[in-house]
C-alpha cells in the first residue's frame, strides 16, 4: 500500500474468555459491564483551497461493526451525530487561553460547525454480535467522533500533500505548510 498499488486489505482474529462480571464493579448500574471491541472505518472526500487554505469537507463515509444494531435508525444517528461532532475537532474546536482566562468564552467565538458545515454522512452498520453483549450489541455511541480528525488529515494531505498534525486543521495551518512545501521544492 505504501507505493500506492492495491486494495487495503486486513484481517484479525481474538479468541477471550468471556471476563465475567464482578456485582461488585456494577452496583447502582442497571446493567453489568462487557468488553466488546467495536471496529469501524471512515473516509472522507475534502476540496482544499490552496490560496486561502479553506477546507471543505464534501462527504464522509462511516462504517461500524456495532455487534447487533438493536435500533437501526438510532444506530445509524449515532455514527451520523458523532462524525458530525468530530469535525468540529478536526477543523475549528480549540479553546484559547491568556494564562488561565479563556479567551473564547462564547458560542460567539468557539466556533462549532452547524447543519450548514456538515456534509452528507453516509452510515453503515457491521453487524458481527459480541457474546458479551445484550442480544449480541456493541457500542454504537460517542467513537463515531475518534477518527474523524484523523480521516481528514489524510483527506487534506491526499488532496495538497500536506501532513497537518497539530488540531484544529485550520487553513491558516494549512498555508503555512503550503508554503514551507513550496520553499523546499
Amino acid at each position: 500500500m505504501a507505493k500506492g498499488k492495491g486494495p487495503i486489505l486486513a484481517s484479525a482474529s481474538q479468541d477471550r474468555p468471556s471476563p465475567g462480571v464482578d456485582p461488585s464493579y456494577t452496583e447502582g448500574l442497571s446493567g453489568g459491564s462487557f468488553h466488546g471491541h467495536t471496529y469501524a472505518a471512515q473516509v472522507a472526500r475534502v476540496a482544499v483551497d490552496r490560496e486561502t487554505g479553506d477546507i471543505r469537507v464534501m462527504g464522509l463515509v462511516a462504517a461500524w461493526d456495532v455487534g447487533t444494531a438493536i435500533n437501526p435508525l438510532g444506530v445509524e444517528g449515532q455514527i451520523q451525530g458523532g462524525t458530525a461532532s468530530g469535525l468540529g475537532f478536526a477543523l475549528s474546536e480549540r479553546i484559547i487561553y491568556d494564562g488561565s482566562r479563556v479567551l473564547n468564552d462564547s458560542l460567539m467565538d468557539y466556533r462549532m460547525p452547524t447543519a450548514v458545515d456538515v456534509p452528507a454522512i453516509e452510515p453503515h452498520i457491521v453487524e458481527n454480535p459480541d457474546q458479551d453483549g445484550p442480544f449480541g450489541a456493541k457500542s454504537a455511541g460517542e467513537l463515531p467522533y475518534v477518527p474523524v480528525a484523523g480521516v481528514i488529515a489524510n483527506a487534506v494531505h491526499d488532496a495538497v500533500g500536506v501532513r497537518i498534525t497539530d488540531l484544529p486543521i485550520t487553513p491558516e495551518k494549512v498555508l503555512r505548510a503550503l508554503k514551507a512545501q513550496r520553499q523546499q521544492a
